[in-house]
């Protein structure tokens, strides 16, 4: 029996959360955030190659344009989302990069694209509140995530919002693996600039290339590949919820594998977070 649309969305959605304990596990051993985006990157990169080898596409102006806006923001979604589990925990991290939503909302207000209701804001609310309470930032003292875990945590929420606005526009001018290869590339070029290159040729004959090796399969080439593929055959509101999976399935690799703790209002806040972020997908659908 073929798997469905949705089921390849979902599939590629528990990718991501595993590629998010994967990343914290590696850090766990000692390296640094930055190599660990890097890998990502480079590994889905070679991956997406692959798959533009196997199905040419024609290139144009515009669609390069729009792809590398793509990578900048999957760059920034990148780095921020491992140096917020650096900086926290995997749960957290995860449940603050789905914020992306309210970003668009909020830039869209900007923009004057969208018009404001009170339904949108009691959504960006409701997120907020969310937020204060996963981050726990009410309670002095809190041992939890640092003030620049969350500001990292909500970069990779506006990075992830980026790429998205920059891989719709350039979806009207060329084809995914186009697209997903150019996004990558600029990615990679970037990182050449920020990390570490002694970590960064260590990791080759490092035990943990491996990791470094799977992480990148799941959480930049095989995981972008099944979205990509699931998409075409479900609804854009199917696949927002059901991409969901993704923070679920970070935040229990981080609480059974890592042994990270959740309290009570850090559940409450990412049920919110996430609840909310599933409706108002389901309402600009």
């Amino acid at each position: 029996m073929s798997i469905g649309g949705l089921g390849l969305v979902m599939i590629a959605a528990v990718l991501w959360g595993l590629s998010g304990g994967l990343g914290g596990f590696l850090m766990d051993k000692g390296w640094d955030p930055l190599i660990i985006a890097f890998y990502r990157g480079i590994v889905g990169l070679i991956f997406i190659g692959i798959w533009l080898i196997l199905r040419p596409v024609k290139w144009s102006r515009k669609m390069l344009m729009w792809s590398v806006l793509a990578g900048l923001g999957v760059a920034g979604n990148f780095i921020f989302y491992f140096v917020s589990i650096s900086e926290g925990s995997i749960a957290v991290a995860a449940t603050l990069m789905y914020t992306a939503p309210i970003f668009v909302l909020l830039t869209s207000f900007i923009l004057r694209l969208e018009k404001p209701t009170g339904f949108k804001w009691l959504a960006i609310l409701s997120v907020t509140l969310g937020v204060v309470l996963m981050t726990e930032v009410y309670a002095a003292g809190s041992d939890g995530i640092t003030p620049f875990g969350i500001a990292t945590g909500l970069g990779a929420g506006l990075s992830y919002a980026l790429f998205l606005f920059g891989f719709k526009r350039a979806s009207l001018h060329g084809k995914p693996q186009g697209i997903l290869t150019v996004a990558f590339l600029t990615l990679s070029v970037l990182m050449l600039f920020v990390v570490d290159y002694g970590e960064t040729v260590s990791a080759v004959t490092s035990p943990d290339l491996f990791w470094m090796i799977l992480l990148g399969i799941f959480g930049a080439g095989l995981s972008f590949f099944l979205y990509i593929t699931g998409l075409k055959k479900t609804t854009p509101t199917a696949a927002a919820v059901s991409a969901m999976v993704e923070p679920v399935t970070a935040s229990l690799f981080g609480v059974l594998v890592m042994g990270e703790g959740l309290t009570l209002p850090q559940l409450g806040g990412m049920g919110i977070i996430l609840g909310t972020v599933t409706v108002l997908s389901m309402k600009n659908s």
